[in-house]
């Protein structure tokens, strides 16, 4: 699907641990023109997490239930798990003209980029394969055996970096952030989305 509305749509995806959440809610505090789509997932909220605000977090039998209704623009298992964006959800914020994110694992990214042409990948690699697992530690929310499956799982994911527009390499926070914020801008600087944003000036200038 080509997008004919004047926002763009980000889709920012990494291994658990590189800290895309963490990047996520520094660039929409900065930017508060950038509206976040909160995804569906099976599993439990964690720590802080509240229903609506991170993820609505549903039953296995009613996200299946979704899922038969075709309510989903993507989803996905993903550390025993699912998630899914809704699909009313993102057509709506596309009818309205706003800059969307969507925090997704690389599976749904992939599908978003097939069914909108022009979304922006964005990959979050972490420094190094020690610093991921000592930031998993840290975070101190899984198991052990958790924590390796998701090491196993980052493997696999990382795999498909190749696949993404961009890469942002989470060494420093504030210089990841900042390449996050460039990319953001010169998106909205391209000429289509110029061109989406800013028609009226377009046709003055007789380049339509």
């Amino acid at each position: 699907m080509t997008m004919n509305h004047p926002g763009n749509l980000f889709v920012i995806t990494a291994p658990s641990g590189a800290g895309k959440s963490s990047l996520v809610k520094a660039l929409m505090a900065a930017d508060p023109a950038l509206q976040l789509s909160v995804s569906h997932t099976t599993r439990a909220p964690r720590g802080q997490e509240q229903s609506g605000r991170d993820y609505y977090f549903v039953s296995p039998e009613a996200f299946e239930a979704m899922v038969q209704a075709d309510a989903f623009v993507e989803w996905a298992h993903v550390h025993n798990h699912r998630y899914g964006t809704s699909r009313q959800a993102v057509e709506d914020k596309i009818a309205q003209g706003q800059d969307i994110i969507l925090e997704i694992d690389f599976q749904g990214a992939l599908q978003i980029k097939k069914r909108f042409v022009e979304a922006v990948t964005i990959f979050i690699l972490p420094p190094s394969w020690e610093e991921l697992r000592q930031r998993l530690v840290r975070r101190g929310e899984d198991s052990p055996e958790v924590i390796e499956l998701r090491l196993k799982n980052a493997a696999t994911e990382m795999a498909q970096v190749e696949r993404f527009d961009y890469v942002i390499i989470n060494e420093l926070f504030e210089r990841a952030l900042a390449d996050l914020h460039t990319v953001v801008q010169s998106q909205r600087l391209k000429l289509p989305s110029q061109r989406r944003a800013r028609p009226n000036i377009f046709k003055a200038l007789n380049l339509t």
